[in-house]
């Protein structure tokens, strides 16, 4: 019976484990808000740009990879042909410990192999073409877009603005995977995550994203009434203390280390989107 016990009470422990690190297959915790559409849009409106602005303000204090990005799958009129994310990085590989990211994968029909890209402007390593030095720095708002890139066909090119000074890094243009070729390729489905590489129990860092917005096939500018909630499992390794939250002007917060509020598949209305400026 005293075996019986402990078993249980060691279940319980387990089940509201909130320090170490994620018991997943990459060692990492991911929470994601996912972009509810204007419903006359139907389920799988056809975009041609993404944008969304990113705020880092609480930012990491250890040495682990955060990755915080926009997603979008890439689709034609055979259907989605793979998946793009872009964002800014805390990544201990690069200087000053800040980088960005675009990369992605192709569909599962494809062979699922890592998109492949063109040559960035910006500094990176030779055996990662997806994530280059950027030094972003805390409670600074950046707009990272996705859009047809004008110089290379086929790709969809992605550049990081800096909302005050003014300036923008075009980061590079993504490309299908080898032996596809699209001429009709849209966007779909965006939404922003968080990765985290580090632990439960790690400091709480805090991010901000605002200004969600895309333009239709039409070229008219579409944004999310909501944003629904989506944490990655429990049982696959996710922190049950990470959290999502909108604020009173419309930004979306993404938390860890905090009281989870927000339910999974819960659905988050914006009453009013800003830029953080």
């Amino acid at each position: 019976m005293s075996h019986l016990l402990d078993l249980l009470r060691n279940l319980v422990r387990a089940r509201s484990r909130t320090a170490g690190r994620p018991r997943s297959a990459n060692g990492a915790s991911s929470f994601h808000a996912i972009w509810e559409m204007p419903a006359e849009l139907g389920p799988h409106p056809q975009l041609t740009e993404v944008s969304a602005v990113l705020e880092v303000r609480v930012p990491p204090r250890l040495r682990a990879l955060y990755f915080w990005a926009l997603q979008v799958d890439l689709v034609d009129a055979r259907g989605k042909w793979g998946v793009g994310h872009t964002g800014l990085q805390w990544n201990p590989r690069y200087p000053g410990g800040t980088a960005v990211n675009w990369g992605g994968y192709a569909s599962v029909d494809q062979g699922g192999v890592v998109l492949p890209g063109t040559q960035s402007p910006l500094p990176g390593f030779s055996d990662d073409p997806n994530t280059l030095s950027y030094r972003w720095q805390a409670n600074r708002p950046y707009r990272i877009r996705v859009y047809r890139s004008p110089e290379t066909p086929e790709g969809w090119r992605v550049e990081v603005a800096d909302l005050i000074s003014g300036t923008w890094e075009v980061v590079r243009d993504l490309l299908p995977a080898p032996g596809r070729h699209t001429t009709d390729s849209y966007l779909s489905n965006p939404f922003v995550w968080s990765e985290v590489f580090a632990g439960c129990d790690a400091p709480s860092v805090a991010v901000r994203w605002s200004d969600l917005k895309a333009l239709d096939g039409a070229g008219a500018e579409v944004r999310p009434t909501a944003v629904r909630v989506s944490y990655q499992a429990y049982e696959r390794g996710g922190c049950p203390n990470t959290d999502i939250k909108v604020d009173e002007t419309g930004g979306v917060l993404q938390v860890t280390n905090t009281p989870r509020i927000a339910a999974q598949d819960a659905k988050l209305p914006l009453p009013g989107q800003a830029a953080s400026v």
